[in-house]
């Protein structure tokens, strides 16, 4: 049995984990991406882990990392999510410790590779995967093919700009799409809504460094009224972006994967609605609104391993 090791950079947590290539995890490590401020004593960390799950008697083919703004040669630019700016080159300080070949892709691009080989992608020529984590991610499949563009840093929709007199991105762009849409923009839209209504919730008693994406989903299950707004408020301005998505590359199905999928019918159902509001009459009823078929709490795991079996 041939085995990948699958890390994702995420803008809160880094993931580590050995992966069997018919898509087991069998090892797995993280730890806080924040709590590194320097970028040399992260690629220190994450050596660490990998060396924490590796094993001199397994075939280990290589190294598969997903990660913000990864472009194709090598190097995170500018991530968003990150408190690193400029260019770093991740593989060539990973490589002065590790002789494993490493393959670096943005981490939505890898959510796409993982879902083709493993996931709900399997049967289909044409989709997008949208990663709704701490920002917003996206990767494109049209022909069987990963659309990558010439650097590697094609559908940025995370920052597709839904309002020119909206929110900024991190990046700054102005009614960017993940700054409504995140784990950090549905935090925005409670303060949001407890400034527009005056209903009873308990966010009124939380600031918004306390607040947590799971506290949103527990309080509209308890019947809070701004918890249940901000999801429909979420939910329809996410829906209308993709129906737009939709008009470029026609795909079969858009592909729903990251820690605000968790909250379920909350974010489901509004999204589904406003989606099929939204879609010009050629499109409707031939698009599919999907969730990951990928185990979830090992989804981006298994998507950066699949970087390996795709290179090798």
């Amino acid at each position: 049995m041939k085995y990948a090791i699958g890390i994702d950079i995420g803008g809160t947590i880094t993931k580590i984990g050995l992966v069997s290539q018919d898509g087991k995890c069998i090892k797995k490590t993280s730890f806080r991406t924040k709590g590194f401020s320097n970028f040399s004593d992260y690629v220190n960390e994450l050596n660490k882990s990998i060396n924490t799950i590796s094993s001199d008697d397994l075939n280990i083919s290589g190294i598969g990392i997903g990660a913000p703004n990864a472009s194709k040669n090598g190097t995170i630019e500018t991530p968003a999510n990150l408190k690193w700016k400029g260019k770093l080159n991740l593989i060539e300080k990973l490589k002065k410790e590790n002789k494993l070949p490493i393959f670096l892709s943005n981490d939505a691009n890898c959510a796409a590779v993982g879902e083709m080989m493993y996931g709900n992608a399997k049967l289909l020529n044409d989709f997008i995967v949208i990663t709704l984590g701490t920002g917003l991610g996206s990767g494109i499949v049209s022909n069987g093919m990963l659309v990558e563009g010439s650097d590697g840093f094609a559908a940025e929709l995370g920052h597709y700009s839904m309002n020119n007199m909206g929110r900024l991105t991190v990046l700054g762009v102005q009614g960017g799409l993940e700054a409504y849409v995140s784990a950090t923009g549905i935090k925005r839209t409670i303060m949001y809504m407890l400034s527009r209504y005056m209903d009873d919730s308990v966010f009124r008693n939380i600031s918004y460094n306390d607040l947590q994406g799971e506290d949103i989903t527990k309080a509209a299950e308890e019947n809070d009224s701004i918890a249940i707004k901000t999801f429909e408020y979420t939910g329809k301005i996410l829906g209308e972006a993709l129906s737009n998505f939709v008009s470029f590359t026609q795909p079969q199905a858009i592909i729903l994967t990251g820690g605000l999928v968790h909250s379920g019918k909350w974010i489901i159902e509004p999204t589904k609605k406003s989606f099929e509001k939204n879609l010009l009459p050629f499109y409707k009823g031939k698009v599919k609104l999907l969730i990951s078929g990928l185990e979830d709490k090992d989804s981006a795991i298994l998507g950066s391993a699949a970087l390996v079996w795709k290179n090798i």
